[in-house]
Protein backbone atom coordinates (compact mmCIF):
# COMPACT_ATOMS: atom_id res chain seq x y z
CA UNK A 1 0.00 0.00 0.00
CA UNK A 2 1.31 3.24 -0.52
CA UNK A 3 0.50 6.58 0.67
CA UNK A 4 1.58 10.49 -0.05
CA UNK A 5 2.11 13.03 2.79
CA UNK A 6 2.17 16.78 1.16
CA UNK A 7 2.54 19.23 3.34
CA UNK A 8 2.94 23.23 3.57
CA UNK A 9 1.55 24.35 0.43
CA UNK A 10 1.00 27.61 1.28
CA UNK A 11 -1.55 29.05 -0.91
CA UNK A 12 -0.38 32.59 -1.01
CA UNK A 13 2.09 35.28 -2.16
CA UNK A 14 4.62 32.34 -1.92
CA UNK A 15 3.04 29.71 -3.71
CA UNK A 16 4.72 28.09 -6.76
CA UNK A 17 1.51 26.99 -9.13
CA UNK A 18 3.92 25.27 -12.07
CA UNK A 19 5.68 23.25 -9.10
CA UNK A 20 2.11 22.47 -7.61
CA UNK A 21 0.87 21.23 -10.83
CA UNK A 22 3.69 19.33 -11.28
CA UNK A 23 3.71 17.46 -8.02
CA UNK A 24 -0.18 16.75 -8.69
CA UNK A 25 0.93 14.69 -11.96
CA UNK A 26 3.49 13.03 -10.13
CA UNK A 27 1.36 11.78 -7.12
CA UNK A 28 -1.77 10.65 -9.75
CA UNK A 29 0.45 8.78 -11.43
CA UNK A 30 1.88 6.82 -8.40
CA UNK A 31 -1.91 6.61 -7.54
CA UNK A 32 -1.71 5.92 -4.00
CA UNK A 33 -4.02 4.83 -1.76
CA UNK A 34 -4.10 7.59 0.33
CA UNK A 35 -2.81 11.62 0.15
CA UNK A 36 -2.31 12.70 3.82
CA UNK A 37 -2.09 16.91 3.60
CA UNK A 38 -0.13 17.67 7.13
CA UNK A 39 -0.98 21.53 7.18
CA UNK A 40 -0.52 25.02 6.18
CA UNK A 41 -2.89 24.64 2.75
CA UNK A 42 -2.76 28.45 3.01
CA UNK A 43 -0.76 31.23 3.86
CA UNK A 44 -2.95 33.63 5.85
CA UNK A 45 -5.82 31.71 6.62
CA UNK A 46 -7.84 33.87 4.05
CA UNK A 47 -11.27 33.00 2.35
CA UNK A 48 -9.58 33.23 -1.46
CA UNK A 49 -7.18 31.43 -0.28
CA UNK A 50 -9.32 28.42 1.04
CA UNK A 51 -11.29 28.66 -2.39
CA UNK A 52 -8.19 28.36 -4.16
CA UNK A 53 -6.83 25.61 -1.83
CA UNK A 54 -10.12 23.42 -2.60
CA UNK A 55 -10.25 23.83 -6.02
CA UNK A 56 -6.55 22.89 -6.72
CA UNK A 57 -6.63 19.79 -4.24
CA UNK A 58 -10.00 18.65 -6.10
CA UNK A 59 -7.25 17.46 -8.91
CA UNK A 60 -5.22 15.39 -7.17
CA UNK A 61 -7.25 11.51 -8.43
CA UNK A 62 -7.67 9.59 -4.88
CA UNK A 63 -10.13 7.68 -3.05
CA UNK A 64 -8.65 8.89 0.36
CA UNK A 65 -7.48 12.92 0.92
CA UNK A 66 -6.48 13.67 4.64
CA UNK A 67 -6.23 17.39 5.16
CA UNK A 68 -5.05 18.84 8.13
CA UNK A 69 -4.73 22.35 9.87
CA UNK A 70 -1.60 23.88 9.77
CA UNK A 71 -1.48 27.13 12.09
CA UNK A 72 -1.13 29.40 8.94
CA UNK A 73 -4.78 27.91 8.43
CA UNK A 74 -5.92 29.13 11.71
CA UNK A 75 -4.99 32.74 11.05
CA UNK A 76 -7.49 35.83 10.67
CA UNK A 77 -10.50 33.36 11.47
CA UNK A 78 -9.17 30.98 9.51
CA UNK A 79 -10.03 27.93 11.72
CA UNK A 80 -14.05 28.36 11.22
CA UNK A 81 -13.19 28.42 7.27
CA UNK A 82 -11.19 25.68 7.39
CA UNK A 83 -13.56 23.46 8.88
CA UNK A 84 -15.97 24.35 5.84
CA UNK A 85 -13.97 23.76 3.39
CA UNK A 86 -12.44 20.55 4.71
CA UNK A 87 -14.54 18.83 6.82
CA UNK A 88 -12.89 15.38 8.00
CA UNK A 89 -12.65 12.78 10.57
CA UNK A 90 -10.08 11.32 12.87
CA UNK A 91 -9.97 8.30 12.13
CA UNK A 92 -8.93 6.47 9.10
CA UNK A 93 -8.67 2.09 8.25
CA UNK A 94 -7.13 2.20 4.75
CA UNK A 95 -5.71 -1.39 3.88
CA UNK A 96 -2.93 -2.56 6.04
CA UNK A 97 -2.69 0.61 8.05
CA UNK A 98 -5.24 3.03 10.68
CA UNK A 99 -4.16 6.21 10.31
CA UNK A 100 -5.21 8.76 13.47
CA UNK A 101 -5.10 12.67 12.59
CA UNK A 102 -4.52 15.20 15.75
CA UNK A 103 -5.08 18.62 15.55
CA UNK A 104 -2.29 20.80 16.40
CA UNK A 105 -2.96 24.15 15.43
CA UNK A 106 -4.97 26.88 17.42
CA UNK A 107 -6.49 30.22 16.51
CA UNK A 108 -4.07 32.93 16.06
CA UNK A 109 -0.74 30.98 17.75
CA UNK A 110 2.24 29.89 16.15
CA UNK A 111 2.79 27.17 18.39
CA UNK A 112 1.17 23.63 18.65
CA UNK A 113 -0.46 21.34 20.85
CA UNK A 114 -1.95 18.07 21.07
CA UNK A 115 -4.01 18.09 24.45
CA UNK A 116 -4.72 15.57 27.42
CA UNK A 117 -8.03 14.61 25.80
CA UNK A 118 -6.26 14.02 22.49
CA UNK A 119 -3.28 12.22 23.93
CA UNK A 120 -6.18 9.87 26.01
CA UNK A 121 -8.21 9.57 23.29
CA UNK A 122 -5.43 8.17 20.62
CA UNK A 123 -4.66 5.79 23.28
CA UNK A 124 -7.57 4.61 23.76
CA UNK A 125 -8.20 4.06 19.73
CA UNK A 126 -5.24 2.35 19.28
CA UNK A 127 -5.56 -0.39 21.69
CA UNK A 128 -8.17 -1.47 19.33
CA UNK A 129 -5.67 -2.16 17.14
CA UNK A 130 -3.13 -5.03 16.92
CA UNK A 131 -2.57 -6.72 13.57
CA UNK A 132 -2.85 -2.98 11.10
CA UNK A 133 0.17 -0.35 11.48
CA UNK A 134 -0.38 2.30 12.90
CA UNK A 135 0.15 6.10 11.72
CA UNK A 136 -0.32 9.38 13.55
CA UNK A 137 -0.16 12.26 11.27
CA UNK A 138 0.10 15.90 12.67
CA UNK A 139 0.74 19.52 11.30
CA UNK A 140 3.66 20.55 13.95
CA UNK A 141 6.82 18.86 14.64
CA UNK A 142 7.76 16.26 18.15
CA UNK A 143 11.05 16.90 17.77
CA UNK A 144 13.35 19.94 16.87
CA UNK A 145 15.06 19.38 13.09
CA UNK A 146 18.36 21.07 11.94
CA UNK A 147 18.72 24.02 9.79
CA UNK A 148 15.22 25.39 11.21
CA UNK A 149 16.33 28.04 13.57
CA UNK A 150 15.48 28.79 16.88
CA UNK A 151 13.24 25.85 18.04
CA UNK A 152 10.11 28.40 19.75
CA UNK A 153 7.43 27.09 17.33
CA UNK A 154 7.13 23.87 18.96
CA UNK A 155 4.36 21.03 20.46
CA UNK A 156 3.98 22.44 23.42
CA UNK A 157 3.23 19.16 25.11
CA UNK A 158 5.59 17.48 22.76
CA UNK A 159 6.63 15.15 25.48
CA UNK A 160 2.80 14.06 26.91
CA UNK A 161 2.64 13.11 22.68
CA UNK A 162 5.66 10.96 22.12
CA UNK A 163 5.05 9.35 25.33
CA UNK A 164 1.50 8.22 23.77
CA UNK A 165 3.08 7.74 20.54
CA UNK A 166 5.39 4.98 22.08
CA UNK A 167 3.15 3.25 24.84
CA UNK A 168 0.53 3.07 21.87
CA UNK A 169 3.04 1.09 19.86
CA UNK A 170 2.46 3.53 16.82
CA UNK A 171 5.32 2.99 14.01
CA UNK A 172 5.05 5.86 12.16
CA UNK A 173 4.45 10.22 12.98
CA UNK A 174 3.91 12.17 9.87
CA UNK A 175 4.69 15.66 10.28
CA UNK A 176 4.99 18.90 8.55
CA UNK A 177 5.46 22.57 9.67
CA UNK A 178 8.90 23.35 9.38
CA UNK A 179 9.43 23.29 5.85
CA UNK A 180 12.56 20.71 6.22
CA UNK A 181 12.39 17.03 5.50
CA UNK A 182 13.92 14.90 8.03
CA UNK A 183 13.07 11.61 10.03
CA UNK A 184 14.43 10.53 13.59
CA UNK A 185 13.92 6.76 14.47
CA UNK A 186 13.18 5.91 18.31
CA UNK A 187 13.51 2.54 18.28
CA UNK A 188 10.02 0.95 16.82
CA UNK A 189 8.88 4.54 16.44
CA UNK A 190 9.94 7.03 13.08
CA UNK A 191 9.21 10.20 13.23
CA UNK A 192 8.88 11.70 9.41
CA UNK A 193 9.01 15.64 8.30
CA UNK A 194 8.17 16.45 4.87
CA UNK A 195 9.51 19.46 3.34
CA UNK A 196 7.68 22.35 1.27
CA UNK A 197 5.71 20.76 -1.78
CA UNK A 198 5.00 23.99 -3.74
CA UNK A 199 5.98 27.16 -1.26
CA UNK A 200 9.15 29.43 -1.79
CA UNK A 201 9.64 29.28 2.47
CA UNK A 202 12.54 26.82 1.90
CA UNK A 203 14.72 25.88 5.42
CA UNK A 204 17.91 23.91 5.45
CA UNK A 205 16.43 22.52 2.10
CA UNK A 206 16.13 24.04 -1.08
CA UNK A 207 13.74 21.87 -3.05
CA UNK A 208 10.27 21.29 -3.25
CA UNK A 209 9.49 17.22 -2.39
CA UNK A 210 6.84 15.25 -0.99
CA UNK A 211 7.30 12.30 0.99
CA UNK A 212 5.65 8.33 -0.24
CA UNK A 213 5.28 5.79 2.51
CA UNK A 214 4.97 2.39 1.54
CA UNK A 215 3.03 0.14 3.99
CA UNK A 216 3.33 -3.54 3.84
CA UNK A 217 1.85 -5.58 6.93
CA UNK A 218 4.18 -7.06 9.08
CA UNK A 219 6.82 -4.82 8.10
CA UNK A 220 8.34 -1.04 9.33
CA UNK A 221 6.55 1.45 6.75
CA UNK A 222 9.16 2.88 4.48
CA UNK A 223 9.24 6.56 3.91
CA UNK A 224 10.75 8.07 0.60
CA UNK A 225 11.55 11.75 -0.37
CA UNK A 226 10.53 12.73 -3.62
CA UNK A 227 12.11 16.18 -4.82
CA UNK A 228 9.43 17.58 -7.25
CA UNK A 229 10.29 16.70 -10.56
CA UNK A 230 13.49 15.23 -9.49
CA UNK A 231 15.01 11.86 -7.89
CA UNK A 232 13.05 9.60 -5.21
CA UNK A 233 15.46 8.04 -2.72
CA UNK A 234 15.41 6.87 1.22
CA UNK A 235 14.18 9.35 3.67
CA UNK A 236 17.09 8.07 5.46
CA UNK A 237 19.63 8.56 2.87
CA UNK A 238 19.32 12.48 3.12
CA UNK A 239 19.72 12.05 7.19
CA UNK A 240 22.55 9.88 6.94
CA UNK A 241 24.36 12.02 4.03
CA UNK A 242 23.80 15.13 6.18
CA UNK A 243 27.08 17.45 6.63
CA UNK A 244 26.55 20.74 8.29
CA UNK A 245 28.78 23.51 6.97
CA UNK A 246 30.86 24.45 10.27
CA UNK A 247 33.91 26.75 10.00
CA UNK A 248 37.59 25.11 10.75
Amino acid sequence: MQLVQLSDLHFGSLFKQDTFDLAVEEVNRLKPEAVIITGDLTDDGLLVQFERARRELKRLECPNIIVLAGNHDYRHTGYLLFKKFFPSKQVYEIGDAVILTLGTARPDRDEGEVGYRQNLWMEKTFSKYSDRTKIVAMHHHLIGIPDTGTDKIIILDAGDTLRTCLHSKVDLVLCGHKHRPWAWNLGPLEIAYAGTASSERFRGFFENCYNIVNVKKGAKPQVDIKIVGGKRFALSELVESYRPFLEA
